[in-house]
């Protein structure tokens, strides 16, 4: 069983074509999106990053990570 997890974002959709069309190439969310997915987040100590073999799965620690971080640079304070 795996982590929960969103639409592949190359996949087309109606409008755009692709969610991949809505960021621009030189966006911060694509640095944070690379970095975090380097990250190994069993070795810097989250409590779920392996997954369960039973319940329902979990969001994956990365995801949110990212949104964590992506929310502390443009000051978000919740979401």
């Amino acid at each position: 069983m795996g982590y929960i997890s969103g639409t592949d974002r190359g996949q087309t959709s109606l409008l755009p074509a692709r969610i991949e069309d809505y960021v621009a190439a030189d966006a911060a969310v694509r640095v944070i999106d690379a970095f975090v997915d380097g990250l190994d987040v069993a070795q810097l100590g989250f409590r779920r990053a392996v997954e369960a073999s039973t319940g329902r799965p979990p969001y994956d620690p990365r995801d949110l990570l990212k949104l964590y971080i992506y929310g502390y640079f443009n000051e978000v304070r919740s979401s």
